[in-house]
């Protein structure tokens, strides 16, 4: 097995909840991670979810958090009611319904600035926050693609309607204007890249089957990035690693072999979520040219495979610097942080698409 290509930054984790003030009044910050990144101007910029948790509830109850309005609202779950099934700390399953009923924390989204891409200061109050009824369990997940002096943020809102994916775009991080929903019920980890490809915008995608299949990445195409068409999927390879489901992570790289996509994978029986790295076609981003066999980064450090969700490293953003590559990532679904490779220890590790 060939030696992981990212190395972690010396001051990692990044950012952690306890340095992160609650937006709500009452609530606690429990988790801050899985952020976009990008430069704008002399700045490095990560847009963080902000996971946020009720007060505490009385004892036999669980608070959870819904947007009702123009507010979020909380609601008493008893603990011994038989309809709900408590074991997942994210949310809450409703055994009447055979589907998930609340969340139990509400994120929105908020910048965090910085001179040196390693001290950052978190802003006091949302960037984004859920203020429409499908985000009325939260703003999740952003990835920031910039084209030309855009920055579009596209993002998970999650409701009871289901999780979808929304687009908003920005152009000084400064003000921002949300377009509403591009992907419905459930498309998520959506990554556009960062120039049109034969005459069109492109995205990787992730739908997830109910029935038949399992969630991959997948292609789309779009002429003005709200309406979406032309889908396909993406054919990587099936890796033990991977196998449980895999999906965009950062947004693809211009690089002069190709296209360099950092995916996440979750293996089928311990959901061990770790990063890979794919080569696409600059010309045609269907075709695989190379892939990472091993992960590129896996949970090893503490903050990584202890925290609110354990055993996850989980990127949605990265930057080309040179000729190497800086990946922000989410550890253990807690805390912010970040590591470094070198563009020719990726190539190396890499293997023809046609060796799988």
């Amino acid at each position: 097995m060939n030696k992981a290509p990212f190395v972690r930054a010396a001051a990692n984790p990044l950012i952690t909840p306890e340095q992160v003030r609650p937006w709500l009044p009452g609530f606690q910050v429990t988790c801050v991670f899985n952020a976009g990144v990008c430069r704008c101007g002399e700045e490095t910029l990560l847009l963080l979810r902000v996971a946020e948790k009720p007060p505490a509830a009385p004892a036999g109850f669980l608070h959870v958090p819904i947007l009702e309005e123009d507010r979020v609202a909380v609601r008493a779950l008893r603990l011994d009611d038989p309809r709900w099934d408590f074991s997942d700390p994210r949310k809450v399953f409703d055994r009447e319904t055979g589907s998930y009923a609340f969340l139990t924390s509400m994120s929105h989204l908020r910048l965090a600035r910085s001179r040196d891409g390693i001290r950052f200061t978190v802003e006091d109050q949302p960037f984004l926050l859920p203020d429409q009824p499908l985000e009325a369990f939260g703003t999740e997940d952003a990835r920031i693609t910039r084209i030309r002096d855009t920055f579009l943020i596209n993002y998970t809102a999650v409701s009871p309607f289901g999780i979808t994916t929304a687009l908003a775009e920005t152009a000084d991080f400064r003000s921002v204007r949300k377009r509403g929903v591009i992907f419905v019920t459930e498309n998520r980890d959506v990554c556009i890249f960062p120039e049109k490809i034969a005459g069109k915008y492109r995205a990787l995608i992730r739908p997830v089957p109910r029935q038949i299949g399992q969630a991959r990445i997948w292609l789309a195409a779009s002429e003005d990035l709200l309406h979406w068409g032309e889908f396909a999927p993406l054919a990587l390879p099936d890796l033990p690693w991977s196998r449980g489901r895999s999906g965009g992570g950062a947004p693809p790289l211009c690089t002069d072999r190709g296209w360099l996509i950092l995916y996440h994978g979750a293996s089928p029986v311990d959901n061990r979520y770790s990063m890979g790295a794919a080569l696409l076609d600059i010309a045609d981003p269907s075709r695989v040219l190379a892939v990472s066999r091993e992960p590129v980064l896996a949970p090893e450090a503490p903050y990584e495979t202890e925290g609110f969700y354990p055993n996850v490293v989980f990127s949605c953003g990265a930057l080309a610097e040179g000729d190497a590559i800086r990946m922000y990532y989410g550890g253990a679904d807690r805390v912010i942080a970040l590591a470094t490779a070198r563009l020719d220890d990726l190539w190396d590790i890499m293997e023809p698409a046609a060796a799988f």
